[in-house]
């Protein structure tokens, strides 16, 4: 009998302390670190997504674009150098009127 008290009375302390002040501000603060965790979360991904497709649609043409002007002309500077002529200068960018360099 005294261990069939002693459970009730065990039931009794933890109805008690899962019904304290404490606990539920405790469980209310994780479930607020929990939500504001998720949306963080969540618009992360959106960032990470709108970052990804800019790069794709901006960034990934202009590259293929260099790379090309760059092929073209090591296969000049190669046909200048196999026909027996000096390769060409890169030209100069032109100043605006009245400046020297």
């Amino acid at each position: 009998m005294a261990k069939q008290g002693k459970k009730r009375n065990d039931a009794g302390v933890i109805t008690k302390v899962s019904n304290s002040t404490v606990v539920r501000h405790t469980k209310q603060a994780a479930s607020d670190a929990a939500f504001v965790t998720k949306k963080l979360l969540r618009s992360t991904g959106k960032a990470a997504w709108i970052a990804g497709t800019t790069f794709l649609i901006l960034v990934v043409p202009l590259i293929v674009a260099m790379d090309r002007e760059q092929q073209i002309n090591e296969l000049e500077s190669q046909q200048a150098s196999i026909l027996g002529t000096p390769p060409l200068a890169p030209a100069k960018a032109k100043l605006p009127c009245g400046q020297r360099s």
